[in-house]
């Protein structure tokens, strides 16, 4: 199973292994202080694509688009997930504010579209 979760909500048994898939360090927050398992930095947007999307340059539809073909040069690394995710849950870690049009969200589609088509 596959989930998302803010890097700022409290840690839960049913986590499971948890990855920050940001490519930066999320403010406030110590590397001390944060539970998690893995760091997927090659799994978040690139730069100039997360600042476009922050900006609002493009709309979350065309960042999703743009990302989807981003992560197709990460498959090997999706697989890897998603076959943590057969075995357990995933828990994907995330600093943005908006819960529902976030990268994480559309990371977390492109895993399981991976797991459906395996």
């Amino acid at each position: 199973m596959i989930q998302c979760k803010r890097v700022y909500d409290p840690v839960s048994d049913d986590d499971g292994y948890r990855v920050l898939v940001d490519r930066l360090w999320p403010r406030g927050i110590k590397k001390t202080d944060l539970h998690y398992d893995e760091w997927c930095k090659n799994l978040a947007p690139s730069t100039g694509l997360r600042k476009a999307f922050h900006a609002e340059t493009l709309d979350f539809t065309s960042f999703s688009e743009s990302y989807q073909r981003e992560l197709l040069a990460h498959q090997d690394e999706g697989h890897q997930l998603v076959e943590r995710g057969n075995n357990g849950t995933v828990t994907l870690l995330y600093a943005a504010k908006d819960t529902q049009h976030n990268h994480a969200a559309v990371l977390a589609q492109w895993l399981r579209s991976l797991e459906s088509s395996a």
